[in-house]
Formats: C-alpha cells, sequence, structure tokens
C-alpha cells in the first residue's frame, strides 16, 4: 500500500473503466490504498461486447456507483467527423482513433465528477505512453482544480505479469488472448478502430499473426470481386452510403462492416509518442480508411486551390494537437473553425471501390464542382480558354528567375 500524503488524498473517485486488465485492478488498488469510493464510468463509443462485461466486472468490484451511456453518436458526430474534416492523419498514416476518443471520456468524467460530488478522477493509462497525457489535459482544461490518481505512476508494478499476479491474488477474472502466451495484448476499441500493442508486436521485426486482427479478413482472404460504394456528403460529412441516409454512428459502423468485408485498413507503424518514445503498434481503421480518402476525392472538385492547400499545410498541426491530447486548446479550436468554414460547399457524391485491402475513388460528382470539363478538354473548348494567356503568366513567374540569372547567379 501506498503512503499518502494529505494533497494526494481521495475521498471519491471516478474511475475511467474498461473491465480490462488495467481497470479492473486499479478498481481494487483505488479502494485498497486510497481507502475511496469509487464511481466507475464506461463510455459505450462501439467497443461491443466489452461494455456490458464491464458492467459485471464493476459490481463484483464493488464500485460505489457505475455509469455506463451511449455515447456512440456523440463520438461520430462531434469527434470523429470534425476530425476528418481536417483529414487528420498523424506522421503519413496513423488516423487517430484512440487519439479522438480521449476528449469525449475526460470530458463526461468530470460531468460525472461534478454530478457525484468526487473529489478525483482516475484513469489506467501507463506512465509510458501518450493516453495520460490526453486524459489529463482534458481533466485539467475542464475542471483546474480537479485530483488526479494517475495508479502507473504511483504503485509497484512495472508490467503486465505483475498486474497478473495482482489479478490472480484478489481474484480478479482475466481474458487471456492466447493459451500460453505471457501476457495478452494491450488493446483499445471503439467505432473508429481497434488498437493492438505489447507481446510480440514489442519486436518491430516480428509480423503480427493473421489471427490477432479482430475486425477484417487479411486481404489475400477478401473477396475476388471488387464491391463499389457510393458516399454523399453535405458540409463536408457523409449522410448516405448508397443512397440510404443514416446517423453518423450508422455510417461509420456500416463503413467498417464492408471495408472489414475486403481487408481494408490494416496497419502496422512505429509512431513517435509524445512523451519521447517510439512505440510499434497496428491498427484496423476500415471505415475511417475510406472516409479519408472519398472526403479527399469530393474535397478535390469543391475545394479552392489555395484553401485545399492551406488546409494541406495546417493538417499536420492540427493532427499532432489530436495525437497530444490537446482537444480542448485554443489552437485546436480556431482550426477547427477555420477548417468547417472551408467545408460550406463540400457536397456531393463520391464513389469508391473496394478490392483486396485497396481504397480507389473512381468517381466525384457535385452541383458545386470547381471542375470545368471546358477548360481542361484536350479537345476544342469552343474559347473557353486562350492558350495564350499561359506565356505571360510564366513569364511573369520566372522574372525573379530571370533576374538571379542577369546577376550571375548559379543555381547548382
Amino acid at each position: 500500500m501506498s503512503s499518502l500524503s494529505a494533497h494526494q488524498s481521495a475521498s471519491k473517485v471516478v474511475l475511467a473503466y474498461s473491465g480490462g486488465l488495467d481497470t479492473s485492478i486499479i478498481l481494487k488498488w483505488l479502494q485498497e490504498t486510497y481507502g475511496c469510493q469509487v464511481v466507475t464510468f464506461t463510455a459505450d463509443i462501439g467497443q461491443g461486447k466489452e461494455v456490458e462485461d464491464a458492467r459485471a466486472k464493476a459490481i463484483a468490484g464493488k464500485a460505489t456507483g457505475i455509469y455506463i451511456e451511449d455515447l456512440t453518436e456523440e463520438f461520430v458526430r462531434d469527434y470523429v467527423f470534425p476530425m476528418f474534416r481536417a483529414n487528420a492523419i498523424y506522421e503519413g498514416e496513423y488516423l487517430l482513433g484512440t487519439s479522438i476518443a480521449r476528449p469525449l471520456i475526460a470530458k463526461r468524467m468530470i460531468e460525472i465528477a461534478n454530478l457525484e460530488g468526487a473529489d478525483a478522477v482516475s484513469h489506467g493509462a501507463t506512465g509510458k505512453g501518450n493516453d495520460q497525457v490526453r486524459f489529463e489535459l482534458g481533466f485539467y482544461a475542464l475542471k483546474p482544480d480537479v485530483k488526479v490518481i494517475a495508479p502507473w505512476r504511483e504503485w509497484n508494478m512495472v508490467s503486465r505479469e505483475d498486474m497478473l499476479r495482482f489479478a490472480e491474488k484478489h481474484g480478479i477474472p482475466v481474458e487471456r488472448k492466447r493459451e500460453g502466451s505471457k501476457s495478452p495484448y494491450s488493446m483499445d476499441a471503439n467505432l473508429l478502430h481497434i488498437s493492438y500493442e505489447g507481446y510480440d508486436l514489442e519486436n518491430p521485426w516480428c509480423e503480427p499473426s493473421d489471427d490477432m486482427w479482430r475486425w477484417s479478413v487479411s486481404p489475400e482472404n477478401a473477396p475476388n470481386e471488387p464491391e463499389y460504394i457510393e458516399l454523399a456528403y453535405k458540409g463536408g460529412d457523409i449522410m448516405a452510403i448508397n443512397g440510404v441516409q443514416m446517423t453518423p454512428a450508422q455510417i461509420l459502423t456500416e463503413l467498417n462492416r464492408i471495408g472489414g468485408k475486403h481487408g481494408v485498413g490494416r496497419i502496422d507503424i512505429v509512431e513517435n509518442r509524445f512523451v519521447g518514445m517510439k512505440s510499434r503498434g497496428c491498427y484496423e481503421t476500415p471505415g475511417g480508411t475510406i472516409m479519408l480518402k472519398a472526403h479527399r476525392a469530393i474535397e478535390s472538385i469543391t475545394v479552392d486551390r489555395e484553401v485545399a492547400h492551406l488546409k494541406d499545410e495546417l493538417m499536420p498541426r492540427y493532427a499532432k494537437l489530436v495525437y497530444n491530447g490537446f482537444w480542448f486548446a485554443p489552437e485546436r479550436i480556431m482550426l477547427q473553425k477555420m477548417i468547417d468554414a472551408s467545408q460550406a460547399t463540400v457536397n456531393g457524391d463520391v464513389r469508391v471501390k473496394l478490392y483486396k485491402g485497396s481504397v480507389s475513388v473512381v468517381g466525384r460528382r457535385s452541383a458545386e464542382s470547381l471542375f470545368d470539363e471546358r477548360l481542361c478538354t484536350f479537345e476544342d473548348d469552343k474559347g473557353a480558354y486562350d492558350q495564350k494567356d499561359a506565356g505571360g503568366f510564366i513569364k511573369l513567374n520566372a522574372l525573379r528567375l530571370r533576374m538571379e540569372a542577369f546577376a550571375g547567379r548559379k543555381f547548382d
């Protein structure tokens, strides 16, 4: 048991609770170490059966209060969709599936803490990872004087094996991924993605086994015939699939189903964590992979060139803010307003072809399209564009280069 100073004391704690290895142990550890009441909060953001498992485990763990809430629509509508309007992708590959879920969970935890009169919040993120930063930046942004208990930074357990021994000692059931493994994968699931870390993935040379993946078939085993889908956009968000209007959560669910069927959305990467280390992870994001490709396609015909280029320049900064946990920061909010303003004309349809792990855009159309066939045709444009005008355009852009040459400056 840890020794506690006065400023570390807590009488009631709201715990971000999944019912998995970390938080099942933390529930018991908080009760033993702090002698406090623990209110568990489980956000249903599309992880599936795990939610009801969490209820049973929280009851068995003698939680003082149990909150399990369906936040799937809010998650997709207010977090996933705004992020995809920005075409956000971290380090060229990661679609930010874990990162984007943390601010919503943090927000609701603070709301519950206020309702319950709790004086502290707690989470199961390790002291090595990004999630501790993401959760706590959200907590402090919304309740600057809140107490935060981060067990991984306090207790003496240093590995998954230590936690398994603690669980066994206290009779806490833990699901193992496979018989004989030293520990299960560390997984995070929501409606946007599933992440996998740990176990054999800690060796970046080791290829993940095919039975690790939960949502998708391998591209080799995907159907031999391609599938075409049409996505209807309004204001930068998908409103319908193949002519059927759906809610945001329904849209992402359906895209996950279709994409997973065709082996879309698997990546295996080494990323740079905010805390400074490199981390290897595998991610399954079938619906998000389709969304990114299709959104860029509809923007390609509806957004002005310089607006599109400015968005592309700012996107890495936006993605970095989301990845690092600064969702509630003023600069992210400022960028979001600019991005949302750019989406007013992003309306129309995109046709996508899915085949053995690939996503190909094969059609795009919009009543607000800036694409003009008369201007770009190789046939007779009937005077729509005077090619002679290009000469003056080139001369003006070449002027400074010519001045450099006239001055005798070398370009090699």
